[in-house]
């Protein structure tokens, strides 16, 4: 991020009555760079971006909940909110990697009268601006911890902001557990600016993003022949013993800089977030052997596949998954989530 957009946003920082245009002018050379306008939809979030800063050091604490279709422009919004932002008390944190930790630290803390916020001292100290991205609920007993999580934060004054594909009311839309979830919504309603990022670009597609990821330069490969093995450099299974978080996974092969696993393994054994965070921060590229038709996997399976893929796009691993039909094939299944494991599969080069 370049000095000039440091010294736009700390500029946001001090006592202004508006935004001013330039931060709006430093994400449209951002984008240029990369070969793109921004849309009007990404300028409404810059410039709310910019007010909630402004607001900031009125102190007036009021965060921002960004959610739209995939592949608008969300994440990279957020990472150069984050990375020009000059606060030393700012974290960038994946949801999945965050909520993993908070709810291993309470568990840490359980003997603890407060046990939540004995966990986020540990995991945030002074944290003034919190920055989550791909934000989203599955699980009943996640959903009645996010009341006290987000009650917390904003206690604190802590300037949260977020992004989702969901709007805040499409959150946990099972019918059995919805009701019981309203007061999270109505929390987040009260508490933080809600923004649509809309747009009819899919900005993830654009040829320019693939230079600047590692992940969009791996490979979708089917159905996985020796010659095509071979072609891409897939080593003979050797298979091993990784302990991780104290509990052992099974890897059919382990090298210095890769790592290649079954499919099954990963996805149809209870492997965690957290897991393949351990993982992805040891090996930077990864071999994902033996998906087949998502559709005849359980739930739960389904989910681990999605939070797997969620996690290597995050940490921008190049990972090379090894199918047994065509990508499009193979990616049905009966959760909503599986928009986004599709456009992020689909920057893969294909080969088949």
């Amino acid at each position: 991020m370049s000095e000039w957009m440091r010294h736009t946003l700390n500029r946001f920082a001090q006592p202004v009555t508006s935004a001013d245009p330039e931060l709006l002018q430093v994400f449209n050379a951002q984008a240029a760079a990369r070969g793109y306008t921004l849309s009007a939809g990404q300028q409404r979030v810059i410039q709310a971006m910019a007010e909630r800063l402004v607001d900031r050091h009125k102190g007036k604490v009021r965060g921002l909940y960004i959610h739209g279709a995939v592949g608008r422009g969300k994440s990279w919004l957020l990472d150069g909110f984050y990375q020009a932002l000059a606060e030393p008390g700012k974290r960038r944190l994946h949801f999945h990697d965050f909520f993993a930790r908070l709810h291993q630290g309470m568990f840490r803390h359980r003997e603890n009268a407060d046990a939540l916020a004995v966990t986020l001292d540990e995991l945030l100290g002074d944290c003034r601006v919190l920055c989550f991205d791909e934000f989203h609920v599955h699980d009943i007993g996640d959903a009645m911890l996010l009341k006290r999580l987000f009650s917390a934060l904003f206690e604190r004054h802590i300037l949260v902001v977020l992004t989702s594909n969901y709007a805040p009311a499409q959150l946990l839309p099972n019918p059995l557990y919805h009701e019981r979830f309203l007061p999270v919504i109505e929390l987040i309603g009260e508490r933080m600016q809600v923004l649509e990022l809309d747009g009819d670009t899919d900005f993830r597609s654009l040829p320019a993003n693939h230079a600047h990821q590692r992940f969009t330069r791996g490979h979708y490969l089917y159905p996985g022949t020796c010659e095509q093995r071979e072609r891409l450099n897939v080593p003979l299974p050797s298979p091993c013993t990784l302990h991780v978080n104290r509990r052992p996974l099974r890897a059919l092969a382990c090298e210095p800089g890769q790592v290649m696993f079954a499919f099954d393994d990963l996805c149809q054994q209870p492997t965690a977030v957290i897991d393949y965070l351990v993982l992805a921060r040891d090996h930077p590229r990864w071999i994902i052997d033996g998906l087949d038709d998502l559709n005849e996997c359980s739930l739960a399976a389904q989910q681990r596949f999605v939070n797997l893929v969620d996690v290597l796009y995050d940490q921008d691993i190049e990972v090379l998954v090894i199918g047994r039909k065509p990508l499009a094939e193979s990616l049905d299944g009966g959760l909503a989530d599986l928009m986004r494991t599709r456009s992020r599969l689909g920057q893969l080069q294909q080969v088949g």
